[in-house]
């Protein structure tokens, strides 16, 4: 096994459901049944995995996808006990927030592919969201000419994602976003204006609202 020096985030700050991502839960079947093919006929093939993307971005997830490879790749014994398969790896990668090109190698995995093949869904699928957002953010951050920017996109999705997008903005340039939930991963806390809702309960008297919004800030 093997990564880059340089610090990423430990695996326990994504909270892993480990048990469901080893067993295939959250992966296409197929992938599932390509295991299950090679662990049925005792191939262990060993290959090297390249991951890359099409654009030119800044990438993202690759902590997480570390994290999901370090606590999910190995195979389950006949006992039924897990096999850990992390130590049989060589895993190499850039880092969070690096620049990338299009077609560039952003991760290789190299081993036994029947202690991996179950996770590629899960690893590909969280570096593709969080490259997004952190190639999207970085946009919005160059755009603005200095000016500080905001990520507040909670209310415009499912709240689960919140934890790593709000990460993904966060190294991409954004100074600050809206929930606790999406600060978590630096210890930080979520920020915020006065919401309409709030205005409107005060009859839209924007000055009323804003005072006492003020009192508990």
């Amino acid at each position: 096994m093997g990564v880059t020096e340089r610090e990423r985030l430990s695996p326990e700050a994504f909270r892993l459901p480990v048990e469901k991502i080893r067993e295939g839960y959250y992966s296409d079947v197929y992938f599932n049944y390509a295991k299950a093919t090679l662990e049925l006929e005792g191939h262990q093939p060993r290959v090297l995995m390249q991951v890359f993307q099409r654009k030119e971005s800044i990438l993202g997830g690759v902590d997480e996808a570390i994290a999901i490879l370090r606590q999910c790749a190995g195979r389950r014994r006949p006992d039924g006990s897990w096999e850990d398969g992390w130590e049989q790896l060589e895993v190499h990668a850039l880092h969070e927030g690096d620049q990338i090109g299009p077609w560039e190698t952003v991760m290789t995995i190299e081993g036994d592919y029947s202690l991996f093949a179950h996770l590629e869904t899960v690893y590909l699928g969280t570096m593709a969201r969080r490259t997004l957002i952190m190639r999207n953010v970085r946009e919005v951050v160059e755009a603005s000419g200095g000016k500080p920017i905001l990520y507040f996109p909670a209310r415009h999705d499912h709240w689960l994602v919140q934890t790593g997008d709000g990460w993904a903005a966060h190294v991409a340039g954004a100074i600050g976003v809206s929930t606790d939930a999406q600060a978590s991963w630096w210890g930080g806390r979520g920020v915020g204006t006065v919401p309409h809702a709030l205005i409107a309960a005060y009859n839209g008297d924007t000055v009323a609202a804003a005072r006492a919004f003020a009192q508990l800030r």
